[in-house]
């Protein structure tokens, strides 16, 4: 049996899924990955959170995880993303964007991941079904359609609603705040609807997926409803995401980042 060195991770970013992510990798939740360095504004929180800072863990500029870890896992306000994603980027690392929708912004991160011998690696986030509308798009795909309902306080502060001047006080009542594709809504929207983001690039891309928006004051639940009607099958997915402690953003986010973490370095991956 040969041991194989494990792959070192970095996490830029510890908010709510970058400390969680960050503690199941400390706690040793997959063997194979070590997490050797965090990035942070404010260090002397991120000790608190993470006494092991300093001692196991290394404390890194966002730019300069790539320097020392294998892997980045990108956890950080939308604004910040174009600057480490190239970071990684352009030293042949491996990208974990969790800030998808800044994908749709930066496609030339693709051709640049290309030439330089990098990957893109996005998890699946809180969605449901990226497997079979990854497969389906092998083939003919008519349509892909997201309906997303969140509570009001998920969605509050887009820059989308800003612009159109849309209040989501004190609703009483579901309230449609968009209506158009995913690139449209991503860019909108950039801090709730990744997961749009992802949809597209597994399936037919940003300008076809069309995508509902609601602020609703009934659910407590991050909803999304998918529909694919495609060659090879026709199916609707619904999931009803609990909002992490960051209201934008769900409780299944992070350990789906550690899935994804896990198939890098796992004899046996399920699904495609």
């Amino acid at each position: 049996m040969t041991d194989r060195k494990a792959l070192r991770v970095g996490i830029a970013g510890l908010g709510a899924v970058g400390l969680d992510v960050s503690r199941r990798l400390i706690d040793g939740a997959v063997p194979g990955l070590t997490l050797s360095a965090v990035a942070v504004r404010d260090a002397e929180k991120a000790r608190r959170a993470l006494p092991q800072i300093g001692d196991m863990i290394a404390l890194r500029s966002a730019t300069s995880l790539a320097d020392d870890c294998d892997v980045v896992v990108e956890c950080l306000p939308p604004a910040l993303f174009r600057e480490v994603a190239i970071s990684v980027i352009d030293k042949g690392r491996l990208f974990m964007p969790l800030s998808v929708a800044q994908l749709l912004a930066n496609d030339d991160l693709v051709a640049r991941a290309r030439k330089n011998g990098a990957r893109i690696l996005v998890p699946s986030g809180a969605l449901l079904g990226l497997d079979a509308v990854r497969a389906a798009a092998e083939g003919v795909v008519h349509s892909v359609t997201m309906v997303t309902r969140k509570p009001p306080a998920g969605l509050a502060g887009a820059p989308y609603l800003e612009k159109h001047k849309i209040s989501l006080e004190n609703l009483t009542e579901p309230l449609k705040v968009f209506d158009g594709t995913a690139r449209e809504g991503a860019l909108g929207f950039p801090a709730n609807l990744n997961v749009a983001a992802a949809l597209s690039l597994a399936g037919i891309g940003p300008d076809r997926t069309r995508l509902q928006i609601w602020a609703d004051p009934g659910v407590t639940r991050n909803t999304h409803t998918i529909s694919v009607e495609a060659e090879a099958a026709r199916f609707t997915m619904t999931i009803e995401g609990v909002p992490s402690a960051n209201p934008r953003t769900g409780r299944l986010v992070a350990p789906s980042t550690l899935t994804a973490l896990r198939a890098l370095v796992s004899e046996l991956k399920i699904g495609s």
